[in-house]
């Protein structure tokens, strides 16, 4: 198995990052042939064509297993099952804080400070209308079908339980995480409020008298490193000279972790396998879905597949003029990923490396966006955000008015910003958005028996509208990148890509 291999300088057109040929510029080794066209899609699409296998291949196990054993497995085998894919998880993860702090500085610091804004500004505009743009889509389906009215939802959860936070806690923690006050801290937790009854008190007590107490839970402050990485690569940008021996240092990391990611990622068609096996093992019945929680179900996968496929794609044509569906076909291996992970944060190295090397996206932008839109543009998350609550009100029966799915929309919206990028991070800022319309944070319940899959699913839509936005900032940007050298050493990471097997 030939593991890697250094490719020749691609073509482009329009400046630095865009390019339009795989193949080296060389007549000579272009394929003429049918036979070597077909062989050269072969290898170039190698690992993605085994990643889309390994995912439906897991299905195919999954169903298998549950069919042989005649019921739910026991936990110990399906942690036997779920070992090669969580192995393969946490090497994903482990690469996630390096990469983001060096691919963060080192693209912020070798830019132009008046260019790095515009990027930024830019990268968030498109971020928050898209995000919007999710939540009212969500909210006009929820609204049109009703998937809650008429159902039976007895046997899946209870009802009770009383809220133990208000979206102010949420947003003021989402604020209080931007500085962490241990940058040490903010690489294994981040901070959260915790509402609790003072001694002697009932339920009857009204919420803004609770005892308010703070609490580090356990999983990487993403939102605070990636502010810390920001302005530290805008202050050794402002250095200057003086500051190019550390920015020096990041470039070289950066690149290092490219390579390392490229080692990692053809280790996915079996880690994907496997997880996506286990997942079909841990279910408890397929006809809960089909049967109970059926039409919430669909609402969700209609508006992701609406949104992820139809709207994000017509505003990246509509802005640059190109195929949508050539440029997402060559993030097929991100996405299969993102399937199988269930992972933002964790496809963000495969994300990058398909940017630069499939899309041709300037390595300047794809580490400066990417890792902020993996934090904080969440559009999948934010649809499911909204679709669930409304569903979750009709099945109890909650009349909203449309104040209250205006408010819907902004704490939904506002929950996805906040959501790690971790599996079924949106189910701890659930609560918040429930907490919107009046509904005791116990009806999460209700959709977690679906979850699972709809995670998967919103995770993928994520990393499409993550990767259309960097190739619409990278558009937008060309002219000014043209003018401007590119990273010193981000070609040795970047075009140092796994080419065959």
């Amino acid at each position: 198995m030939e593991v890697a291999s250094e490719l020749s300088p691609l073509s482009r057109d329009g400046g630095p990052g865009e390019r339009t040929s795989y193949y080296p510029q060389e007549p000579s080794k272009r394929p003429r042939t049918r036979k070597q066209k077909v062989a050269s899609c072969l290898k170039h699409n190698a690992l993605t064509m085994l990643t889309v296998s390994g995912v439906f291949g897991g299905i195919i196990l999954g169903v298998i297993l549950r069919a042989s054993w005649g019921g739910k497995w026991p936990a110990r085998e399906m942690m036997y099952v779920n070992f090669l894919g969580e192995l393969f998880l946490r090497m994903l993860k482990s690469l996630i804080l390096p990469l983001i702090m060096s691919s963060l500085i080192s693209a912020i610091g070798s830019l132009d400070l008046s260019l790095s804004g515009r990027i930024g500004a830019r990268a968030i505009t498109y971020y928050m209308a898209t995000t919007v743009s999710a939540v009212i889509l969500g909210i006009i389906l929820v609204v049109s079908i009703q998937p809650g009215k008429g159902g039976s939802t007895a046997s899946v959860a209870t009802t009770g339980g009383s809220r133990n936070i208000t979206t102010v806690d949420t947003l003021l923690d989402l604020a209080r995480n931007m500085f962490p006050p241990n940058l040490v801290q903010a690489c294994v937790s981040q901070s959260r409020t915790k509402l609790s009854l003072p001694e002697n008190e009932t339920l009857a007590l009204p919420i803004l008298k609770w005892k308010i107490d703070s609490e580090d839970t356990p999983g990487m402050n993403i939102l605070g490193l990636v502010v810390f990485a920001t302005v530290l690569g805008i202050t050794l940008g402002k250095m200057g000279s003086q500051g190019k021996p550390l920015l020096d240092f990041f470039e070289a990391l950066s690149s290092a972790m490219m390579i390392i990611t490229n080692w990692v990622i053809w280790l996915s068609p079996v880690g994907v396998f496997f997880l996506v096996a286990a997942k079909i093992l841990e279910m408890d019945s397929f006809d809960v879905i089909i049967s109970q929680l059926g039409m919430y179900f669909l609402t969700v996968v209609v508006g992701l597949c609406i949104h992820g496929f139809i709207v994000l794609p017509a505003i990246f044509f509509v802005l640059t003029k190109k195929n949508p569906l050539v440029y997402i076909s060559n993030m097929a291996q991100a996405l299969a990923t993102a399937f199988g992970t269930s992972s933002s944060s964790a496809t963000l190295p495969v994300a990058i490396g398909c940017l630069e090397d499939r899309n041709g996206i300037d390595p300047r932008v794809s580490r400066f966006v990417m890792p902020i839109g993996a934090t904080i543009n969440m559009d999948g998350t934010a649809l499911y955000e909204a679709v669930a609550a409304l569903f979750i009100a009709q099945v109890r029966d909650v009349h909203l008015s449309f104040g209250h799915l205006v408010a819907v929309s902004i704490t939904a919206t506002a929950a996805s910003i906040g959501a790690a990028g971790i599996p079924q991070a949106g189910l701890v800022t659930m609560v918040m958005v429930l907490d919107t319309v009046g509904l005791p944070a116990d009806d999460v319940t209700l959709i977690v028996a679906v979850d699972w899959l709809l995670d998967r699913l919103r995770t993928t839509v994520n990393v499409v509208g993550d990767s259309l936005g960097a190739g619409i900032v990278n558009y937008f940007s060309r002219n000014e990148l043209t003018s401007m050298p590119r990273l010193a050493n981000a070609q040795n990471g970047a075009d140092h890509v796994t080419t065959s097997i």
